[in-house]
């Protein structure tokens, strides 16, 4: 080839070309293309390259491909060389997308329009390059875009266009059938004068062919006129093919006729003499003769039979089978198994070549040639087919292939067994042999065959038949290694007729099941059968009158079943030692001999529960209502258990949300002091109900902070971080009195909560039915810091020798000296009170810089701190007050009611409010008539009010320390 390459190629082109079929390991191969990537990738991306340079590379590219790398790089390249106006680049072009695009590739859409061009081209060899890349690159959804263009030139002056029109319709049909259901009529031309277009066309006929043989039944005459021309050698010398006149178009019109002529005994007549000139004139020297032969014969085998031709098959068939070539001894053995359909006679004639084929060493042919003798099994030829099907399942590894092996030697012993004893023979030597791999199917058919005999009226035959299976399982039995369906088999008869002739006694029998059971104790499915086996035993003996003892071993492995980790095997323990103990009426009716095929009758209106149901009506029970009858009423299936209610609630939900309520403008007034024995009665629904105790509402100066209106209106304003509820526009929200919060307790400093009293109804009455005993009470004040009841302020009052009736002396959860609280009192309601600024809405709480607090907070704080369980016994105000604050507390969880009384109850943003206020009313004034009232609120979850109140007490603590501020390192982490 010299430096100049052969082809037009370059010398380094050919040298990779040598070196690739010189590499002599694929790790080589592998080397010498990755370095040719390498290369490619660093050339193919130089401008100015030379379009045949270019061409050369797109090639080499195809090599890296081919040989199994990514040549990905280059794909776009090759996509645009289909771009250019020279053929033989077009052509490489078209060549290289080929290969390397599939249908769904994303660089199909840059080369429609390039494929759209060129079939509109004037040069032929365009339009075919075209044509090809049509057939492997158009995909469903571009086929609209070209399909116009592919109808056109059907029509084309050169047939080599035409054919591949015909090839691209007939992809087009494979991939969408609908986009060229109109065009079907095209294909039915079969007069083009070029034997290629004909030829073409066969092959989406055969496949319309397939799908509707009706539809076509009339082209039955014009195939036949085809099929004898060709084989007449009337086509040009061109289609020859080894002296063969156009076989391949031979051969798909054999499988067209054999399609059409099934059952049709009238398109068959008209095939039989081209099919007879074929037998004559075809010649068997060569291997595509012989393709055609076969052909041929499946023809015959399919159409409706005609005994010349199946004569003349058979004497093809014979020279088959004689032939030394495996390809035409399996040619025969194929076709030897469609004619015996027809004729099974033919058989007789080639059994020295079926045997021979046997002991061939091809295991294919032997594989076919097994399936041929289960075909022509019959009763005379069974024991040696079956037993030659078994010698070769032992021989073969293949696990799937000896699965079929044996189920066809199950399903041929259970047709045409010539005796019993052969029959459970042949069974034992499949188990055996087979092992797990036989179908659990085979197992229940052997097991019910066995039960229900031979179908026949003889019941000494199916005695005799039961008798041998328990024989030979006998003898088996104790053989290492025996596959568990196969024990599970032994273990069923052994239990239903091992003693049913009277040749082998129970004691013998269960013993042989205990040591099966035994031997497999990690087999819980083979001890599942041997219980089972010995209840049934032990059961036919009860019920034959005769006493049954079992065994040490059978009573030990029962013993041991009992125990068992699995349920079912102790329900069988149990139900056999039950049996045990019942008398014969009731084991033989629990239990009866050989019923295991016995059909059960299912009382499906359960009419034995007729006497309990009219009791029950009698004794007023409701009667039933069938579902169907249950008009207008829930559905007992539409509930659901709990734990599927709550996991719907926490599911998603796509229900629209409500629309908001409208506020109620309502106005309020100002509520005038009343005696503290009254009580305001108007309801408030949005809270839940509290337990009020009667208090004397506090003195116009502690109103005058409310009253300036530094509270938040939220009248029908929706809580967003409560309930999903709008707050009540009542008094409580902008005219209500401000509480506050001390020790548990809660004070109000202005008029009476409304809400407070409706809440307090309901709840007291269900305090009533639960009583806390007062350790409870106690433990419960010690962990949480707080009086948790009624009692214990009661029991601290009378430690303190106050008056239980009095409204104005009720004793508070923190406790302090008379005097102590008389002089803090009057000193804090002698201070006068600053002028109110305007009220700010977005005042949260948080001072602002420069401003003095009215009140020191740590000192606000140090009354939410509730006295221990030993706290009654202290009466020194300076050991109180040595005791640090437990600021923990603020965000601790509100104990539940019954445990804890210090539950806040005010609104969301009245922290701020509480903020400003003088402390006159955290202290009890013994003199002044400010009680302080009670309240237990009655939660249900976390609230998001005491939560805000604590936020916003914890963050003044942190912006306006004081000089008594505790050490909060020392508190918080202890």
């Amino acid at each position: 080839m010299g430096s100049q390459g052969g082809w037009g190629q370059s010398k380094e082109f050919l040298d990779l070309v040598k070196s690739i079929g010189e590499a002599r390991s694929k790790s080589e191969e592998d080397r010498i293309i990755l370095h040719e990537i390498e290369t490619l990738k660093r050339r193919i991306t130089e401008p100015d390259i030379p379009k045949r340079k270019m061409k050369e590379y797109i090639i080499r590219l195809v090599y890296v491909e081919m040989l199994g790398h990514d040549a990905s790089f280059g794909y776009i390249h090759a996509v645009k060389m289909t771009h250019d106006d020279s053929l033989l680049l077009k052509r490489t072009g078209y060549l290289a997308v080929t290969l390397f695009l599939n249908e769904d590739h994303d660089l199909i859409i840059l080369i429609v329009n390039t494929i759209q061009k060129d079939l509109k081209s004037d040069n032929f060899l365009m339009v075919c390059a075209a044509l090809t890349a049509v057939c492997k690159l158009i995909n469903e959804e571009t086929i609209p875009a070209v399909l116009p263009q592919v109808v056109e030139l059907l029509g084309h002056q050169k047939e080599s266009v035409r054919k591949k029109a015909i090839m691209a319709l007939h992809r087009f049909y494979q991939r969408s059938p609908s986009s060229v259901s109109h065009l079907v009529s095209n294909f039915r031309k079969l007069c083009d004068n070029d034997p290629g277009v004909m030829g073409a066309t066969l092959c989406p006929l055969f496949d319309l062919i397939t799908i509707d043989v009706s539809s076509y039944k009339d082209l039955v005459i014009s195939f036949v006129s085809i099929l004898k021309q060709v084989a007449e050698r009337r086509l040009p010398k061109g289609y020859d093919y080894h002296q063969m006149p156009a076989p391949f178009i031979q051969i798909r019109l054999l499988k067209i006729l054999a399609l059409l002529g099934s059952g049709d005994k009238q398109a068959s007549e008209q095939m039989y003499t081209v099919l007879g000139d074929i037998f004559r004139k075809c010649e068997s020297s060569s291997n595509i003769g012989n393709a055609v032969l076969y052909e041929c014969i499946c023809c015959v085998s399919s159409i409706y039979s005609n005994p010349k031709l199946l004569n003349a098959a058979a004497e093809v068939t014979s020279r088959f089978l004689k032939s030394e070539s495996h390809n035409l001894k399996y040619m025969g053995i194929d076709a030897l198994g469609r004619l015996i359909r027809i004729n099974p006679d033919i058989a007789e004639e080639h059994q020295l070549a079926v045997i021979d084929c046997l002991e061939d060493p091809d295991d294919t042919l032997k594989r076919k040639t097994f399936e041929l003798l289960y075909k022509m099994t019959k009763s005379t030829n069974v024991e040696v087919i079956v037993d030659r099907m078994i010698d070769y399942m032992i021989s073969i590894s293949d696990n799937h292939y000896k699965t079929e092996i044996a189920s066809r030697c199950v399903e041929l012993a259970e047709q045409f067994a010539p005796s019993n004893q052969w029959f459970i023979q042949t069974m034992n030597k499949v188990f055996e042999h087979a092992g797990d791999l036989v179908n659990a199917k085979v197992a229940h058919n052997l097991m019910r065959l066995i039960a229900e005999g031979f179908g026949e009226e003889d019941e000494s035959a199916d005695s005799q038949l039961r008798s041998s299976a328990v024989e030979s399982y006998l003898r088996i039995i104790g053989e290492p290694k025996l596959p568990s369906l196969f024990l599970q088999v032994i273990c069923w008869v052994l239990g239903e007729y091992g003693t049913a002739d009277g040749k082998f006694f129970a004691p013998y029998i269960t013993g042989k099941l205990c040591d099966v059971g035994e031997a497999h104790s990690n087999d819980d499915t083979v001890k599942a059968y041997v219980v089972t086996a010995i209840s049934k035993i032990c059961a036919f003996e009860i019920a034959a009158g005769r006493k049954v003892e079992l065994l040490p071993e059978c009573q030990s492995l029962i013993d041991e079943l009992s125990a068992s980790h699995s349920t079912d095997l102790q329900q069988r323990a149990y139900e056999l030692q039950a049996v045990l103990g019942l008398d014969a009426p009731a084991v033989e009716s629990i239990m009866p001999s050989d019923a295991s095929c016995e059909d059960i009758e299912v009382d499906k209106s359960l009419s034995f529960l007729n006497s309990f149901v009219q009791q029950s009506l009698e004794r007023g029970a409701r009667p039933y209502i069938p579902e169907d009858e249950r008009s207008g009423m829930l559905n007992i299936s539409n509930f659901r258990g709990q734990d599927q209610l709550e996991a719907s609630t926490h599911a998603l939900r796509f229900e629209a949300y409500e629309l908001p309520k409208p506020p109620m403008a309502t106005r309020t007034t100002p509520i005038m002091p009343t005696p503290s024995t009254d009580l305001v009665t108007v309801s408030d629904l949005s809270y839940p109900k509290e337990i009020p105790q009667a208090a004397p509402l506090p003195s116009i100066p502690d109103i005058v902070p409310t009253a300036l209106g530094l509270k938040l209106r939220l009248d029908g304003v929706q809580k967003k971080w409560g309930r999903p509820t709008y707050s009540s526009p009542t008094p409580s929200s902008s005219t209500s009195a401000s509480q506050k919060t001390v020790n548990g307790v809660q004070h109000h400093d202005g008029f009476e909560t409304v809400s407070s009293q409706a809440r307090d109804i309901s709840y007291d009455s269900r305090r009533q039915k639960v009583e806390v005993s007062a350790e409870k009470q106690r433990l419960a004040a010690s962990l949480f810091g707080g009086t948790s009841s009624k009692t214990e302020k009661k029991q601290l009052s009378t430690h303190k020798g106050t008056a239980r009736g009095s409204p104005a002396n009720i004793e508070k959860a923190r406790p302090s000296t008379e005097t102590t609280a008389s002089s803090e009192s009057a000193a804090e309601k002698a201070v006068p009170l600053p002028p109110q600024p305007p009220p700010d809405l977005l005042d949260l709480g948080e001072p602002t810089p420069g401003s003095t607090p009215l009140i020191d907070p740590f000192k606000q704080l140090e009354g939410l701190l509730g006295p221990t369980e030993g706290s009654s016994s202290i009466s020194s105000d300076a050991t109180v007050a040595a005791k640090p604050p437990d600021l923990m507390a603020l965000f601790a969880d509100t104990p539940s009611t019954g445990l804890s009384g210090n539950v806040i109850t005010s609104d969301i943003y009245a922290a701020d409010v509480k903020s400003r206020l003088p402390t006159t009313v955290n202290r009890n004034s013994h003199n002044g008539g400010t009680a302080v009232t009670h309240t237990t609120l009655v939660k249900k979850g976390p609230n998001p009010q005491d939560s805000l109140e604590k936020d916003s007490v914890a963050r003044q603590m942190g912006v306006i320390p004081s000089g008594n501020n505790p050490n909060l390192f020392r508190d918080l982490l202890g």
